[in-house]
């Protein structure tokens, strides 16, 4: 199932896609795709309906993002090979681990706006994991039986508030609208190795990134399992699996976004973004 909301920013409605691709309204069945609906058991109650019967939902309306009431947004750093080589790091042993605060997180086409004070406004595609039941101390065998879905992820970054104000990554990744997520929520069983996608990110045109998965040095059930050591990760809750290389830090020399940039990223059966960057106050 690929699922979406869709509608004005906080007043979005549930969808899912119907076998032609068209999008059909699910606001009769449930109210949000939010932490309860993907469990497996609200999963299943999804299944059993025909797309092809519900409402169609006419017109070109705003995607938002793909999971509502987020309770928490998790990252991988450094977790693509050629990443950690153009970034002059050596590749990490265990992986790193930090957050996003879920206020960052909007539609996938909705504009970026650049913090106050931003000089090294970054990008990174990303595959998402949505966790879909409590995982704690999970295998690394059984963990990726704990995933609702996969979704795309443009893992924004402000470099300077990253990496030159001390303290943790943070605060260089959390500025609002740095967190396109969408435009779908595909569940699992339609994505059975998630170490075999293409991943890409076109810069005005210009394509930047473009890598696959299997770069990962860290797989999506080595991080499922190895957060769960640690924490007891809940339903609804998403996790940025790292980006490959290509980004604007790593360029020589660096390449950091301007006023009126456009981006367009996607992932193979996980849909596309494209999102106009503007400067703050603009």
């Amino acid at each position: 199932m690929k699922l979406v909301r869709y509608g004005a920013l906080g007043a979005e409605k549930p969808g899912i896609l119907d076998s032609d691709g068209a999008l059909r309204d699910l606001s009769g069945h449930l109210q949000d795709i939010e932490p309860a609906t993907l469990s497996r058991e609200g999963l299943a109650r999804l299944r059993e309906l025909d797309p092809g019967s519900l409402p169609l939902v006419g017109g070109q309306p705003r995607i938002g993002a793909c999971v509502g009431s987020v309770p928490n947004f998790f990252c991988v750093g450094l977790n693509y090979a050629n990443h950690a080589k153009e970034s002059g790091m050596d590749a990490p042993s265990e992986p790193i681990l930090f957050s996003k605060a879920t206020s960052a997180i909007q539609g996938p086409n909705d504009e970026v706006v650049m913090p106050k004070g931003s000089v090294k406004s970054d990008w990174e595609v990303e595959l998402g994991v949505v966790i879909g039941s409590v995982t704690e101390h999970v295998s690394e065998a059984d963990a990726l039986s704990h995933v609702a879905g996969y979704c795309l992820i443009n893992d924004m970054s402000e470099r300077s508030f990253q990496l030159e104000h001390g303290g943790q990554w943070i605060k260089g990744k959390s500025a609002p609208t740095f967190g396109p997520i969408g435009p779908w929520l595909v569940t699992a069983d339609e994505i059975p190795d998630p170490q075999t996608l293409p991943l890409w990110l076109k810069l005005n045109g210009e394509t930047v990134q473009n890598s696959t998965t299997a770069d990962m040095i860290f797989s999506v059930a080595t991080i499922i399992s190895y957060m769960s050591r640690f924490m007891r990760l809940m339903p609804g809750d998403v996790i940025a699996t790292g980006t490959p290389e290509g980004v604007g830090l790593g360029m020589k020399p660096p390449r950091f976004l301007v006023d009126g940039d456009q981006m367009e990223l996607g992932i193979d059966g996980l849909g596309t973004q494209k999102q106009t960057v503007h400067a703050f106050g603009h």
